[in-house]
C-alpha cells in the first residue's frame, strides 16, 4: 500500500488531548463534566481526596458514576485508584471496575509488577477497561521503558512533574530544565511502545500564558494531550493538541501531490521545496486524521 493511503497510526487508539480530573469526594466538581469538552474526565480518589474522605468518596463512586451519565455526559470516564503501595489500593481497583470505568489511572506507578494487580482484576473480570499509569517518580522514569511494554491494556502514561520535583529534590521553575530529560524520557518511553504520552500539569490555574508555552513545550517534544485542572486549561490543552488550520492545510496539498505524483509514478518526490519521504507523509495523514477532533470542538 502506498503510504499516503496508510491508515493513520492513531485509529488504534482514542485520543487524550486533555485529561480532566475533579475529586471524588465532589460531587457538584464531577457532575459539571457534561459541559465541558475533556477528551477523558477522571474522578479523583488520590489526591484531590482528602484522607478522611476516602473511603466514604470509594463508597459513593457507583452512585457518582450513575449520576454523571445521567447527567447527559457521553465522554470517556475514569477513575484515578491511589498508589500501589496505599492500603486503599485494592479496594479501588475493585469500585472502578465495578462502576465499569472506561479507564483506570495508576499514579506513581515505578516497576512493572505495580500494575498487575489492576491488569489481573480486569482480565478476572472480562471488562474491557484502559490503564493509564502515572510516572512521577526516578524510580519510575528510570523504568518508564519496562512500564511502557508490561500490558496490554496499559494505553497511556502520564509525565507528573510536581511528584517527580519534589522526589528528586529539584527546584521548580517556570522553563521546567529541571525536569526535561525526565519528560523526554517518559515521552521516548510511551512512543516506542505506541501508547499515548500524557504531558505535565501546569498548578498556576490562573496563568493562561503559562499553560499555553508549557502546551506548545509539550506538543513540540510529542505529547498527544496534557493533564487539565479546570475546564479553561481543558479548552486551552484541546486547541493545543490539535493541528491547526495552516497545518492541516499543508498535509491536504501535500497528500494530493503525493498521490498525483504516485499516479505518475513518480517516486521522488518535490512538495514547495521540500524533499518528501515516508516520515512526512505518515506526519501529514497524522494531521489529517487529528482534524476531524478540532472540527468536532469547534461545532460544539
Amino acid at each position: 500500500m502506498h503510504p499516503c493511503n496508510s491508515p493513520s497510526a492513531h485509529t488504534t487508539c482514542h485520543i487524550v488531548r486533555s485529561l480532566l480530573f475533579a475529586p471524588a469526594n465532589r460531587a457538584d466538581l464531577v457532575l459539571k463534566f457534561p459541559r465541558i469538552s475533556a477528551d477523558c474526565s477522571v474522578i479523583d480518589l488520590e489526591d484531590g481526596t482528602p484522607v478522611a474522605d476516602k473511603s466514604s468518596a470509594r463508597r459513593g463512586l457507583a452512585e457518582l458514576f450513575l449520576r454523571t451519565r445521567e447527567s447527559g455526559f457521553v465522554g470517556r470516564l475514569g477513575v484515578r485508584v491511589n498508589a500501589p503501595n496505599s492500603e486503599f489500593f485494592a479496594d479501588d481497583i475493585k469500585a472502578a471496575i465495578e462502576c465499569r470505568a472506561d479507564v483506570i489511572l495508576v499514579p506513581k506507578v515505578e516497576k512493572p509488577d505495580d500494575l498487575e494487580p489492576v491488569t489481573r482484576a480486569i482480565q478476572s473480570a472480562g471488562v474491557d477497561i484502559d490503564v493509564f499509569a502515572g510516572i512521577e517518580t526516578a524510580a519510575g522514569v528510570l523504568n518508564a521503558a519496562q512500564i511502557c511494554r508490561c500490558a496490554p491494556e496499559l494505553r497511556a502514561v502520564i509525565f507528573g512533574a510536581e511528584d517527580l520535583a519534589t522526589d528528586i529534590g529539584a527546584r521548580r521553575t517556570v522553563e521546567g530544565s529541571e525536569v526535561l530529560v525526565a519528560r523526554s524520557m517518559v515521552l521516548l518511553a510511551a512512543k516506542a511502545t505506541r501508547i499515548l504520552a500524557i504531558d505535565q500539569a501546569v498548578v498556576d490555574i490562573r496563568d493562561e500564558a503559562l499553560f499555553k508555552r508549557d502546551s506548545e513545550a509539550g506538543r513540540n517534544l510529542g505529547y498527544d494531550g496534557k493533564i487539565c485542572l479546570t475546564p479553561r486549561q481543558t479548552e486551552l490543552a484541546n486547541l493545543a493538541f490539535s493541528p491547526t488550520n495552516e497545518e492541516i492545510s499543508y498535509a491536504e496539498r501535500l497528500i494530493a501531490h503525493c498521490r498525483n505524483a504516485y499516479t505518475q509514478g513518480i517516486g521522488t518526490i518535490d512538495f514547495e521545496g521540500k524533499m518528501i519521504d515516508a516520515p512526512l507523509i505518515k506526519r501529514a495523514r497524522d494531521i489529517l486524521y487529528l482534524r476531524q477532533f478540532a472540527h468536532h470542538d469547534q461545532a460544539r
